[in-house]
């Protein structure tokens, strides 16, 4: 009884804030969406993105039919509210810059039970806009399950401001925020042991680049093309 309660008022909390999602986004952007169709109706499915606004996870929730399990920053489970929120949302929590096994399995086990699972291979929110080498997590899970990934492309949202973004929609000059989602590919390679992941992680961000325009490609655009480009992950001690 009580999980079957859980899992009700989880699903109203999903439900009501993604529904929320899209009513401020379309209040105050031009948003717009492509590709979203490339999302497998069906089966486990690792969603990996550039990173620019803390809006970002509730926004690629927004622009999916399928219910999507976003990995986010230990810190914001600990904070009051929000934390409580985030549990039913049905985000899980991760340790930022470390090798946390924990997260990784729990990714593993939303995709072994044919979830999808959102996860943004840099870590951390671009301060500039551009991409920055990659951690290998996302890679890893996506190995370990054998799950589909499907790379997605945000633009516009680094531009949004409080009060600015506010002021602009009185001005009636929406920001602009686009959405793109390119094609599922598979990780062919034959584990997940370091030397794979790395070359996955680096496959993971091309694909990620070639979905954004040039300004914001960074440390994947045409400069490094021929290396393999990725952030070493620091070791638990």
């Amino acid at each position: 009884m009580k999980s079957l309660l859980y899992r009700l008022v989880s699903g109203w909390i999903y439900g009501f804030l993604t529904g929320l999602t899209r009513v401020v986004v379309y209040t105050f952007a031009r948003w717009t969406v492509e590709g979203a169709e490339h999302i497998p109706t069906t089966g486990p499915v690792v969603l990996v993105s550039n990173h620019l606004h803390l809006l970002d996870p509730p926004l690629l929730a927004a622009c999916s039919k399928r219910r999507v399990h976003p990995m986010a920053k230990r810190e914001l489970f600990e904070t009051p509210l929000v934390g409580w929120v985030l549990w039913p949302y049905g985000a899980f929590p991760v340790r930022r810059f470390s090798a946390d096994m924990g997260a990784l399995r729990a990714a593993r086990g939303y995709l072994r039970n044919g979830h999808v699972v959102l996860m943004f291979p840099e870590g951390t929110r671009s301060k500039d806009a551009r991409l920055h080498p990659a951690l290998p997590g996302a890679a890893m899970v996506a190995l370990l399950a054998d799950a589909p990934v499907v790379p997605v492309a945000i633009t516009g949202t680094e531009s949004i401001r409080v009060p600015g973004t506010l002021f602009r929609w009185m001005r009636r000059d929406r920001l602009r925020v686009h959405v793109r989602f390119g094609e599922p590919f598979h990780l062919e390679f034959e584990s997940a042991e370091a030397r794979h992941a790395e070359r996955a992680t680096d496959l993971i961000m091309r694909r990620i680049a070639a979905l954004l325009p040039d300004e914001y490609r960074g440390a994947y655009g045409p400069e490094s093309e021929g290396q393999i480009v990725f952030a070493r992950q620091p070791q638990d001690a």
